[in-house]
Parts: structure tokens; sequence; C-alpha cells
């Protein structure tokens, strides 16, 4: 509509003022259909007024294009205005600084700020409020804080807002106790601590797994009257749920019902989530239902969660039930739940299920990712259909999905397998080409290769290669290493290794003490093997 009036001239009946409220209320309604070239053109006219139109009406226009984040188009039209001689107001300021924050251009924001002093203006909470914002945004925390301190040391006061900001800044820092401090320092002295500040620190506690101090801070709430909310207790069943007390997180959503809060989708599929990777797929299922009965829809999320709880229990057929139900339900899924069932049927070697899965998606337009194929490419390494995966490795160039190190390390486990070391080894040569860093499980694949193909002597280079150059050997590189030197009958330097093994700091397992005593007692060497049973069972691993 707004358009329209622009495109036959404005109406003589509509006047500016009320023209420019329009557009105020066009941008707050729907800012996604906000006219920035309305905007401007309006703007330009307002200029050309005289006398010029009052301040109110230019900050309209300016607050509008902060709402729909058009943040260069505003600080154009601020320099427009110091050359046409409008006087701006603190209104005006704020939403200047608030663009320079935004656009991370502070040593500007801060400019405005001398010039809101050099005018004669106070600056008030939303000036100060936006300043530390913009700081925050730029992850200059300590900053804030230093400026936070200058601000209230001259007298002025922040608010909730501000502080809120402090603290969440904080804690994105992973400095959680000093937030906590900060929260300490501000109740009933310089903000009151509201529901927001205390979510942000309980979910900082919760990520840092001190989930029994942030159980701690949300008692702490009641005592100040500050109710929880569902972010709150969300946030704390994520946090039993990451530390595995599933017990506890069940005790809160109980709890939920007592004090009639709803849980949401998002608390929900938390616990549907933990519970799955637990294995406890029955008691996910009953989650579920609690879900529905409280009216809440699950989503793609839910259904995935369920689909891998079953595949991580080997039932991919109840996985595909729910794939299937999830379409019924006209819940879409989307390229993880394909992922989660190709892997499922991949890791059961139906591959050919899981390629007719993959053949589905690109009618559905759901695009493969490196996770799909390399899945793919795993189940077909492991069912000797090496050809077929190198067809699918050179149609994820081709669709620029450029394999990764997992993918690559699949294909050299099969080239190992079936005794092409020389191969595997030219194609590690290829991933360093490409700019990929092997890992340490593909160096491992290559030395358990080659020793098996009785070149323990390359394994050797291969492991000395790796000490050389600093990487951190596991439990596994030396017993395959340990391994291959026992099948060539080369003890003395396997036990020399295993010396080594506990003096570069990685400590023998079950299966490197089993490889090392099997082959002494082959060997007739009782003794010493008899010896290494004792320390194994010193060590608890009998």
């Amino acid at each position: 509509m707004l358009s329209l009036m622009f495109r036959f001239r404005i109406s003589p009946v509509l006047s500016l003022p009320s023209l420019s409220r329009t557009l105020h209320c066009h941008s707050q309604n729907a800012p996604s259909n906000f006219n920035v070239d309305d905007a401007v053109v309006l703007f330009n006219r307002m200029l050309q007024m005289r006398p010029s139109p009052p301040i109110i009406e230019f900050n309209k226009i300016l607050t509008s294009l902060v709402k729909t984040k058009h943040y260069s188009t505003a600080i154009s039209f601020s320099q427009q205005m110091e050359f046409s001689r409008v006087m701006p107001d603190l209104i005006t300021f704020n939403v200047f600084i608030n663009c320079y924050c935004h656009l991370l251009q502070l040593t500007s924001a801060f400019s405005v700020l001398c010039k809101i002093f050099k005018m004669g203006y106070q600056p008030d909470t939303i000036t100060f409020t936006t300043l530390i914002i913009g700081l925050c945004l730029q992850g200059e925390v300590q900053r804030a804080l230093c400026f936070h301190d200058e601000v209230v040391a001259q007298g002025f006061s922040l608010n909730q807002v501000s502080y809120g900001t402090l603290i969440k800044g904080l804690c994105k820092m992973g400095h959680t106790g000093p937030a906590l401090q900060l929260l300490r320092q501000i109740q009933g002295k310089l903000a009151q601590p509201n529901v927001v500040m205390f979510n942000t620190i309980i979910d900082s506690l919760c990520k840092d797994k001190l989930v029994s101090d942030a159980y701690d801070l949300y008692s702490e709430m009641f005592a100040k009257r500050i109710a929880p909310t569902v972010v709150t207790y969300t946030t704390l069943i994520s946090g039993f749920c990451i530390v595995g007390q599933m017990e506890a997180a069940i005790g809160l959503l109980n709890e939920m019902a007592l004090k009639n809060i709803n849980p949401d989708v998002i608390t929900f599929n938390i616990l549907v989530d933990a519970l799955c990777k637990e294995g406890k797929v029955k008691e996910a299922k009953n989650v579920l239902a609690v879900m529905i009965k409280k009216g809440e829809k699950p989503d793609v999320v839910t259904y995935s969660s369920l689909m891998d709880g079953y595949c991580l229990v080997n039932e991919v057929n109840k996985a595909k039930d729910i794939f299937n139900e999830m379409t019924r339900r006209e819940v879409t899924p989307n390229v993880q739940s394909y992922n989660i069932m190709i892997n499922g049927l991949c890791k059961i070697k139906r591959v050919d299920d899981a390629l007719y899965l993959f053949k589905q998606m690109h009618p559905e337009k759901i695009i493969p990712n490196v996770v799909t194929y390399s899945s793919l490419i795993d189940g077909l390494c492991k069912s000797g259909r090496i050809s077929d995966a190198w067809d699918l490795v050179d149609e994820m160039h081709c669709r620029g999905q450029p394999p990764d190190v997992i993918t690559y390390n699949s294909l050299l486990d099969a080239l190992c397998k079936s005794h092409h070391v020389d191969r595997a080894i030219s194609l590690i040569k290829k991933m360093k080409d490409q700019g990929l860093q092997p890992s340490m499980h593909t160096y491992n694949i290559l030395m358990d290769g080659l020793c098996k193909a009785g070149r323990v002597e390359n394994a050797q280079e291969v492991f000395q290669d790796l000490l050389i150059k600093g990487y951190n050997l596991d439990v596994r590189s030396y017993t395959i290493m340990i391994n291959g030197l026992c099948k060539e009958g080369l003890f003395d330097e396997a036990l020399t290794l295993m010396s080594k093994m506990e003096n570069n700091g990685c400590i023998p397992n079950a299966v490197t003490y089993e490889i090392i005593i099997r082959a002494l007692f082959q060997k007739g060497d009782n003794v010493k093997a008899e010896k290494l049973l004792r320390e194994m069972a010193a060590r608890g691993l009998l």
C-alpha cells in the first residue's frame, strides 16, 4: 500500500507525520515487508521541507530501519541530518549508537556518546546498555565490565537489561564464576536480579557440568521469590541429562507438573534424546506418550532421537517404523533423520536398503551431506563393495561435498584388509594433497595393515615418524605394533616397546597384555608370561 502511494505521489490529505507513522507501524507489524526504498524517499522529502518536521518524525524512520536491521542506511541518514542541520535528540543518538554497535564499529559508537555530552544531553540507561551490548557482541566483556564500573562511579544507573547482558557475556566467555559474583554484587544494590539472569548462570553451570551448583541456584530463586520458568526447568533437565542423572531429570519434569508449568517440545526432546543415548528406548517412548498427552506435537528432533535410540540397541526395524510414522504424521524428515537410518542399516549390513533410502532423498529435495556419504561408503567397504564405494566418492566430488578424514578412513581400512597396502599409502598422500590432516586412527589403520601384510619394518618407520613429529600415540597404536612384533617373533622388542609405552604416559590395556602373554606362552617363555599375568592381575585387568 505504501509503495503505491509513492508511485502515484503522496496524497495531500495524508500529512508527512502521518505517513512516517504509517511507515513506523508497517515496520513493527511486518518487518519482512518493510520497504527501505520508501523510507529513503520519505526521509529525503522530510529533509527538503522548511521548516523541518519535528525530530520525532525522523526518529520514527530511523527506528523502523533499525528494527529491520538496515543499520548502514540509518547511519548514512545521520550524516545527511548533520549536513542539513537537523538537530538530533537523545533518542536519535541512541539509535545511531545501536547501529554502530551492531556493525561492530565501537569507536564510532563511543564517539556518539561524546557528542551526547558535548551537546549538553544526559545519557540514559538505554545509551549505556546499548554500548555494553555492543562491547559484549564484540567479545570485549572485560572492557564492558570496566565501562560499567565507570558509569556507576559517575552516579548513573543501569537496569536489568544491562546486567543481564553483562552476565550473558561473561557466561558466553566461560566465566561463570565472575557472572555469579556480579549477580551477588547487584542484589538489592544496583538492580533487582530477574529470572533471565538466574537462567543464564544456571545454563552456564550446567554446561560446565556443575549441576549441583546449578540446582542450588535454582533453589535460591524461591527464596528470592523469583518464579522459575519453563527455560529454568529445561536447562536443569538438560544439565542432569548431561551428567547421566536421569532420575533427577525425570523428577524435575514431575515437579513442573506440580507447579503447573507446561514443558515445551525442547524439554521433552532433551529427555527423549538422553534416554535413547543410554539405550533406554522404552522409557523414552513413555516420555513421548506424556508429551502427546500434554498436547505437545513431536517434531523431527523427537523422532530422530527415537530412531537413533533403536539403532543403538540394534532394533533397526523399529527405527524404520518410527521413520515411517514420522511421515504419516506429516513431520518431514531432515538429513539427520536419513543419516540415522542409513547408518543403522549399514551397521547391520543392509546396505541395499540404505542405498534405497539414499536415493529417496533426491525427490524429497533433501541434500545428502558428508555424514550420509561416509556412512554409505563405510557400509559398502565393510560389505566388500569397494568399487561402489569409490563411485560414491566420485559423486561426492561432483556434488561439491569432498570426502573428509572419516570417509577416507573407511576406504583405507577396506584397502588394508584386502591387502592393497600400497594403495592405502597412496590414499594417505592424496588426503594430504587435498589439505586433510590424517588422524591417529588413520595411521593406526595403516600400521595394522602393514603389520598384517608382514611389513613390520615399514610399520615401525611410520610409528617412529609419528613419535618424532609429536603425535600422541594411543593404546591402540602401541598394541598394533606389539602384536606385529610378536607375530614376527620379535618378543624382546615387543617387551621393550611395552615398557616405553608406559614411559610415554600410555597405560597398556587387557588386549595389550593378552597379545604378548599369549605369544610368550606359545614361545615357551612361561616365566615372563606368568610375570605379566601377575602384573595384569595387580592392575585389575583380569
